[in-house]
């Protein structure tokens, strides 16, 4: 059940789910429309349809499996429970600093106030390297991940469906309009595709209703690095059910290498599949995306990783650091420590890589 719930306000697939033309998750406002919906194509024997007090089975019709629940699971503000499973918040964006996380908490941008405070915080962790305290809690899920910027390809009607108090279909409470209940999952398919085409920077349809395109696509435009900060976010709220607290993270005001903040065109910048690297005072760490494993390292294997990541290759960190041994302060470093370093990733299945090339051991 939470597997869905997180696929469906994220909009990425749940994990192990196989992709189809049928939703995998789907929420109901009001259970009048659950029949003209079961009798469609959009829901399939993958699909979890969740309709205010329904009787929980499965669909003989469709194969879709049917639960109910308690409360409101569109409303920007209030509270969702499915039997005695699961229990849920929801808050906007723009009140989540000053409210106490009682439990799982969805927190969605709901219009254009909200908007400007996401972007405003992400500025800031990019500037400073400090993050919103509620945006790195373990308990929060920020909601429409691709309208904000992140990639997330396997967004639109085969995640996600949410059906309003008029039978309208979006993916989003926040969406624009896809359909109306009943309709087949081709007909969804091509509204999405036709909206979100219109939209410059993708991720149209997931916040269309509340937050113009001419406001959301050009601030996300300018921001290539919001995928990367929304993906940083995932890391650390992992690192904090650890006990790894308020780490540093690399690219994020702070670079642990002095002199690296000042290279231009670093290949970790922007690209959210590039590895992370965070550090406390006495521990750093790498996180490999697609990858659950956390790798601790030593400060001085941290240092060699995150040049790796900025520069690209081993030839370039040893050109670097032969070059700028004063602003490093660690002097030149050893082409086979390098080797030793890219090695350690790859013997474990976690190659290091950083846009193009894809850094390798050649030893």
């Amino acid at each position: 059940m939470g597997r869905h719930l997180r696929s469906w306000v994220t909009g990425r697939p749940p994990v192990g789910d196989t992709s189809g033309p049928e939703a995998a998750t789907v929420v109901l406002e009001d259970p009048a429309f659950l029949d003209a919906l079961l009798g469609s194509d959009a829901v399939g024997p993958r699909t979890l349809v969740l309709a205010p007090a329904a009787r929980d089975g499965r669909d003989d019709g469709s194969g879709a499996t049917v639960v109910g629940y308690e409360g409101s699971l569109s409303g920007s503000e209030g509270d969702a429970s499915i039997g005695d499973v699961l229990f849920l918040q929801s808050q906007d964006y723009g009140v989540s600093p000053y409210m106490s996380l009682l439990g799982t908490t969805l927190v969605r941008v709901a219009g254009g106030t909200d908007f400007e405070m996401f972007l405003a915080d992400a500025d800031a962790a990019r500037a400073e390297g400090g993050f919103a305290p509620f945006t790195v809690s373990p308990a929060v899920q920020i909601a429409d991940l691709s309208a904000l910027g992140a990639r997330v390809p396997g967004d639109g009607p085969g995640t996600r469906l949410y059906v309003d108090r008029d039978g309208g279909v979006s993916v989003s409470p926040q969406g624009l309009r896809l359909g109306s209940a009943g309709d087949p999952a081709a007909a969804l398919h091509a509204a999405w595709r036709r909206l979100n085409a219109a939209g410059e920077a993708g991720g149209a349809v997931p916040l269309g209703a509340v937050l113009p395109e001419e406001v959301r696509g050009p601030a996300v435009l300018r921001r290539p690095w919001l995928a990367r900060y929304l993906a940083t976010l995932d890391l650390l709220r992992d690192l904090r059910t650890r006990g790894i607290t308020d780490p540093r993270v690399s690219g994020f005001g702070h670079r642990l290498v002095p002199g690296l903040d000042a290279v231009d065109g670093a290949l970790d910048t922007d690209d959210p599949e590039a590895p992370f690297l965070c550090w406390t005072s006495d521990k750093a760490y790498v996180r490999v995306p697609g990858d659950d494993r956390i790798f601790q390292l030593g400060r001085r294997a941290a240092e060699i990783t995150e040049m790796l990541l900025v520069l690209g290759s081993a030839e370039a960190v040893c050109a670097y650091a032969e070059g700028n041994a004063a602003d490093t302060g660690s002097g030149p470093v050893d082409r086979a420590v390098v080797e030793r370093v890219l090695a350690f990733f790859a013997d474990r299945g976690a190659p290091l890589a950083s846009g193009a090339p894809v850094l390798e051991a050649t030893a």
